[in-house]
């Protein structure tokens, strides 16, 4: 899990900096991503995970398999900076 904290009220403002920090870190179809109201659904090779707004973090859980959990500690990271440039 990986939590950011943020002074941004709601997904609808973090959204679109969401939207285009994952697509900085992740470009191309590396990183499959789906918004279902206000949770933001992640897919990619070996990996599923979604972010969340809870009580002023941003929230990045995620589930991975093989590939993805061999890069672990890169993946850990990207998504970290993504979510510290989408918090503000």
């Amino acid at each position: 899990m990986i939590e950011v904290a943020t002074t941004k009220g709601s997904m609808e403002e973090i959204r679109p900096a969401l939207d285009a920090a994952l697509h900085r870190h992740f470009p191309g179809s590396v990183l499959q991503r789906r918004w279902e109201g206000d949770v933001l659904h992640l897919s990619g090779s070996g990996a599923h995970g979604t972010i969340v707004l809870e009580e002023g973090r941003l929230v990045g859980r995620a589930h991975l398999g093989m590939p993805a959990a061999m890069m672990r500690g890169l993946l850990e990271h990207k998504f970290t900076a993504a979510l510290r440039e989408a918090a503000g």
